[in-house]
């Protein structure tokens, strides 16, 4: 778990250097690739077989998506370069990021549902927790703590915030260990859009029609990879026919009373 705390916390600077040297609009749209790394980390690590309606439902995701944050990439506005920044070392970094993000959330799959030590979801998190501290601490500490110094700044918002966000992490960690990482990639879509229509209809916020149709996508995508039932034939599967027949051909040798 040591590694994955690393990994968790240098997915979170990476992020921030990624948006020091491309726009948000760019950071936006890279980020949607993690519907698909989550998925081609599940079938290397996991050996997991997804049908083609899955893999075009997890595509035409991706792309809802996409369409949906049309407000944000496609802002003017959003689009400018960063001053002084770098969009080959930005480009780089949230790629990095995408692909940590989903080898993250298999791996972390992995480990708690095949845990030797059987140990809960609030073990596991607080494990993270901890291992992640040193690697914020070395950050904050080469920057002298910023401007509001090593322990400022932790106004009642920001502890809102930061409870707000544990809570969501082991929400996290439970929508993994009784679903899967692909599962919890869906619900955080539908969240997208959910919480995107709470904005509008309480703050005001943006739903241009095209982003009402992009949210109709994202549903029908939801839908399809949720309601798909097609048979995927597993490792496990594809060997049954095989050792069938060895079997009919070898039939084992009858006992004495089998034969009495």
């Amino acid at each position: 778990m040591l590694a994955l705390a690393l990994i968790y916390g240098v997915m979170n600077i990476i992020s921030f250097v990624s948006l020091r040297n491309i726009s948000a609009g760019m950071f936006t749209i890279f980020a949607q690739c993690k519907i698909l790394t989550t998925a081609v980390f599940s079938s290397i690590i996991l050996r997991r077989h997804y049908s083609w309606t899955k893999w075009r439902a997890l595509v035409a995701l991706m792309m809802g998506v996409l369409l949906f944050s049309e407000p944000i990439w496609g802002d003017p506005e959003k689009r400018k370069s960063i001053e002084g920044g770098n969009a080959v070392v930005g480009t780089v970094a949230v790629l990095i990021e995408v692909s940590l993000s989903g080898f993250a959330s298999i791996y972390f799959e992995k480990v708690i549902k095949t845990d030797p030590l059987k140990l809960n979801i609030w073990e596991r998190n607080f494990q993270l927790a901890l291992g992640s501290l040193p690697v914020y601490l070395i950050f904050i500490s080469g920057e002298g703590g910023g401007t509001a110094g090593l322990f400022g700044g932790w106004s009642l918002v920001a502890w809102m915030l930061s409870i707000l966000g544990a809570a969501g992490g082991l929400l996290v960690a439970l929508s993994i260990k009784y679903g899967d990482s692909i599962l919890k990639t869906l619900a955080t879509t539908g969240a997208i859009i959910l919480s995107s229509v709470l904005d509008h209809l309480l703050l005001g916020g943006p739903l241009t029609p095209s982003m009402m149709i992009a949210g109709v996508q994202v549903i029908l995508a939801i839908c399809n990879y949720t309601f798909d039932a097609t048979i995927t034939a597993s490792p496990e599967t594809e060997a049954t026919p095989a050792k069938l027949d060895e079997e009919d051909e070898n039939p084992p040798p009858s006992t004495p009373r089998e034969t009495a």
